[in-house]
């Protein structure tokens, strides 16, 4: 008799989170950060996946697309999650020009032969209804367009909890990254399968 084991990833796969300071875990401890936290909870589950954070804070588009050609070529992932443009937003950059760069992004995932995932990203209501809805709609348009996933909002669950939210009200604290790190796996488990 042969037997086989099966995992429920054949091989082992990379997953680059090109992200800003929501992932780079800004004012919290790396250990704490909702990244680290997928990646064990993942492997617990015998989910061979590494994962890469390339997130920056601070980091708008222009910085991802920046920076995604050096990434694909030194860590070749098979997976990258797009968590950008919450900076470009808070600056009031161009809609067109945000949308143009996370367009770009995806195309260079594309042609290194990495899957791209895009995250929705929302922003605070005072930057004007018509600002906000603009921007907002960018990431199901270029999901759509791509033939992406499209995951929620990483703060979905956390953002209006002051008491998940570091003081400066943008940033999730530690309490808050179990909560986001397990939205993130279910969310991903389905692209993964």
């Amino acid at each position: 008799f042969l037997t086989f084991s099966y995992s429920i990833i054949a091989e082992s796969k990379k997953l680059l989170i090109l992200g800003d300071s929501i992932s780079a875990g800004y004012g919290i401890k790396e250990s704490e950060n909702w990244v680290r936290l997928l990646e064990t909870s993942l492997k617990r589950d015998s989910f061979d996946i590494e994962i890469i954070n390339s997130s920056v804070s601070g980091d708008t588009t222009i910085g991802g697309l920046s920076r995604i050609k050096n990434d694909l070529d030194q860590y070749n992932p098979d997976l990258v999650l797009i968590e950008l443009g919450g900076n470009d937003a808070l600056r009031g950059y161009p809609i067109k020009q945000i949308k143009s760069n996370l367009n770009k992004i995806i195309d260079e995932c594309i042609k290194a032969g990495s899957t791209p995932i895009i995250m929705q990203i929302r922003i605070p209501p005072n930057y004007g209804k018509n600002y906000v809805q603009a921007f907002e709609s960018i990431y199901p348009e270029i999901a759509e367009e791509n033939n992406l996933k499209l995951l929620s909002f990483l703060l979905q669950e956390v953002a209006l909890r002051k008491d998940l939210m570091q003081l400066d009200g943008i940033h999730p604290n530690a309490n808050a990254q179990p909560i986001i790190a397990n939205q993130v796996r279910q969310e991903l488990l389905n692209v993964l399968k």
